[in-house]
């Protein structure tokens, strides 16, 4: 599965996942009628994040996170749990 398929499987606005049995809150923002993805997650009672952005063209797809590699954020994304 791509990376934007499990970005897809995020609702849009805040919702809250499991990921290694702690709980995030996350939120999924849309821009550019979609072609452009902003998401962040925190976890609740503790101090790790996810943030990232995902951007879709003609040609390509490219996902750049926020200070942090790109394995940590595709490692978090295919193994959140949705509540």
């Amino acid at each position: 599965m791509s990376l934007l398929k499990y970005i897809h499987l995020i609702p849009k606005g805040y919702s809250e996942v499991l990921y290694q049995q702690k709980k995030y809150g996350i939120t999924r923002t849309d821009f550019n009628s979609g072609k452009s993805i902003k998401v962040f997650a925190k976890e609740l009672g503790g101090n790790n994040f996810i943030s990232m952005n995902y951007y879709i063209t003609r040609t390509s797809e490219r996902l750049k996170p926020c200070e942090m590699p790109n394995q940590k954020v595709i490692h978090f994304m295919k193994n959140i749990e949705l509540t």
